[in-house]
């Protein structure tokens, strides 16, 4: 199983609605919403978010998740001098709690580390992947209301001689 990483295109688009409203399944559920009011929904918030990321993180390196060549995911980082922000990480559900989302991010802290910087994240209370964070080593710097920002920052290096 090789896992690659390759920038998203407008192609890619389609891909990333159906990966979106696989993120929503448990959610629309609840709700009880018919197909049609879901659907609905869910182009609208896929709309915004979208246009949202486009807006607030201009510049955002945007890739398509590839196992075996095939789409499975897309992870979305807003690199600045000061931070490595992870956006947006997501896995089609067959493809969840596989060890994939851990090693990527598990790069990025690694990049950060090489560079100096931290990494951020928002994520829901409620998601799973929260545990996933604090295991890597992330720490809860904030709370804003239906999310956590969390933060992982690099080991300090000993600037002493020792």
């Amino acid at each position: 199983m090789a896992v690659t990483l390759r920038l998203a295109t407008p192609d890619d688009e389609p891909f990333l609605y159906d990966l979106y409203c696989s993120t929503r399944t448990e959610e629309m559920a609840a709700w009880g919403l018919d197909e049609s009011q879901q659907k609905t929904f869910l182009e609208l918030q896929f709309t915004a978010r979208q246009r949202h990321y486009d807006i607030a993180f201009s510049g955002a390196d945007q890739k398509i998740i590839l196992c075996d060549e095939c789409p499975i995911g897309r992870m979305l980082v807003y690199r600045s001098e000061r931070e490595i922000r992870l956006v947006d990480i997501a896995l089609l559900p067959e493809h969840r709690n596989s060890g994939i989302g851990a090693s990527l991010i598990q790069a990025l802290l690694e990049e950060a580390s090489s560079t100096g910087r931290s990494v951020t994240l928002h994520v829901d209370k409620l998601n799973r992947a929260a545990r996933l964070y604090e295991r890597l080593g992330f720490s809860v710097t904030g709370d804003t209301g239906g999310s956590f920002k969390m933060e992982w920052q690099p080991e300090q290096q000993s600037n002493d001689g020792d």
